[in-house]
Order: structure tokens, then sequence, then C-alpha cells
């Protein structure tokens, strides 16, 4: 199985950040140790793949760095030449992972759900919108009748998705998350579950099941992108959901088996994840490479 990563390409952030950008080169630690999985440099988005998505003069600021101090605060970032060439290599990633998945299977971005992105603004440690531009990028590069579900199981509703996507009946935009927590204005996704503070596995992966019976019944899919939030998850600081470390590994089955079953493509990325213990969050992003590996076996 390929995994992309962009580690390497370091967006410099002043001490203290939030942002937990550690966990990404310790994840590839761990994934290079496993057997059956091919690391790969992501390569990164074109302007053309960029503005299958977004628009033209937002490209042009974010490439020149002329970003309104407000802007800049919305994104979460410090602008520099870096934070462009890395998000450009975010959305290469989940590129490269969902044309890969078309020919073997199942592939993976080790970094990449940025889904608060809009089409003309970013927001939320959000640049470019990764799946949306993966999603229009196989359509236009790949085949143009292709039917693009994006399940969205990051805690955080994927509404900059929701937004760009939402007059494409082309592609399925599903997002379960927390009904509390940010963004605090939702959007509309084609299928959206908010959960309640404080959810736990059962009721999370039964919501799950329903959804996946509703996006086979609504619009039956020719391939999948997944957005592998570790954020639902219990140890997380900005989750607000009691998911356990089984019930996640159950959701990332769940998912698989669905696409297994249908023989759907799948490329997937690990979007959000914001430990008490970045290890925590480590631990669960890991926890759904293998999982993908021992279902990618099955192809």
């Amino acid at each position: 199985m390929k995994a992309f990563y962009t580690d390497h390409f370091v967006l410099p952030l002043p001490e203290g950040h939030r942002f937990p950008m550690e966990k990404y080169s310790r994840l590839r630690d761990l994934v290079g140790k496993l057997e059956g999985v091919e690391l790969v440099e992501a390569p990164p988005a074109s302007d053309t793949q960029i503005l299958y998505a977004h628009d033209p003069h937002y490209l042009i600021k974010i490439i020149g760095g002329k970003l309104t101090p407000q802007e800049e605060r919305e994104i979460g970032f410090p602008w520099s030449e870096k934070m462009v060439e890395r998000s450009r290599r975010s959305a290469g990633a989940t590129v490269a992972a969902a044309k890969t998945a078309m020919q073997e299977g199942i592939a993976a971005n080790l970094a990449g759900g940025t889904h608060h992105a809009y089409r003309d603004t970013g927001s939320g440690f959000c640049v470019f919108n990764d799946s949306a531009i993966a999603a229009r990028s196989l359509q236009k590069e790949v085949s143009s009748k292709l039917k693009v579900a994006i399940i969205d199981l990051d805690v955080h509703q994927g509404n900059g998705t929701a937004s760009i996507l939402g007059n494409d009946p082309s592609i399925f935009t599903l997002s379960i998350h927390g009904e509390n927590n940010f963004p605090f204005k939702k959007e509309v996704s084609d299928l959206d579950v908010g959960l309640a503070d404080g959810c736990n596995d059962e009721t999370y992966l039964s919501s799950l099941a329903n959804c996946l019976d509703q996006l086979d019944n609504r619009f039956k899919p020719d391939c999948i992108i997944y957005l592998a939030g570790a954020d639902p998850h219990e140890g997380d600081r900005l989750g607000r959901l009691k998911i356990s470390k089984e019930g996640m590994r159950l959701r990332d089955e769940a998912v698989f088996q669905y696409a297994l079953d249908k023989k759907l493509p799948l490329a997937f990325s690990m979007a959000g994840g914001y430990g008490k213990e970045i290890t925590s969050t480590v631990d669960i992003h890991f926890q759904t490479i293998q999982t993908a590996l021992r279902f990618q076996k099955q192809y």
C-alpha cells in the first residue's frame, strides 16, 4: 500500500503554537516500519488542480503572500513560502493517493483532511481543500463520469468541502461530527449527522452504519475519499466525544469494509487529531494505517 508523506516540508510555526505539526513525522517513522507499506514523497498539487476547487484570486493571494492579517488569523498559520509549499504537497498527496487507489484499491495520505478551506478563503488550519481538489482531479484527469463520495469522519464538520461542492451532484459529501464543536456555523453537506457531546462508541457506530446505508441508497459512488480524523477519540482535547480506541478501529473497519464489499477504490487522509498527549493521536492514526493495510491485501 502506498502512503504519501509531506512531513519533511515543515510549516514553520511560532513556539507554543497549538497545531501538532510533530505528529506527522512521528507517524511516518512508525509507518516506515510496517511491512507492505511503500512510503512515497507527495507531489505538489499544481495551480490547475488547485483551481478545480478554489478561486483564482485566492490562489494568487496565497502564492504572493497577500493575505490580510484577518485572513491569516482565520487560517491560523503565519504566511511563509514554506506554508504555501506544505499546503500544495498536502493537497497533492490526496490527489496522488486517489489516483493510486484507482489502480491499487487503497492508498493513504499521511497528512491532509484540510476540509475547512472554502473556495475563496482558508480557515481552521486549512489552506487548500485537498478532498475537493482530489475529487475534481479524478473527474478531470481520470474519468469525467466518476461519482465520488467524500466520507468525512473528522470530529469537526467539513464545512469548506460542503460549501465548495454544494451544487455538484457528481460528488456526495457525508460528514459525521460533533454538533456543538467548531465550526459553529455549519454548512449543508449531502448528509450531515451532528452528534452530542460525550457520544459513545455504540451511538457513533450505529450512526455510521446508517449513513453508509444512505450513501449506498442515494448515490452509489465509484470511489471514496475518506477523512479518518483521530479527533473523535476520547483522548482528544478538542473532540468532546467519547469514542474508545477500539471504537475508532471499528469505525475505520466499517468504512474499509464498505469499500471492499462494493469494490470501490478508497483514498484516505489523516485529518484532525489534537490529543492531550500527542502519542495518543499518533497511535490512532497508526491504527488506521494498520487497518487499511489489512484490507488492501484483500483487494
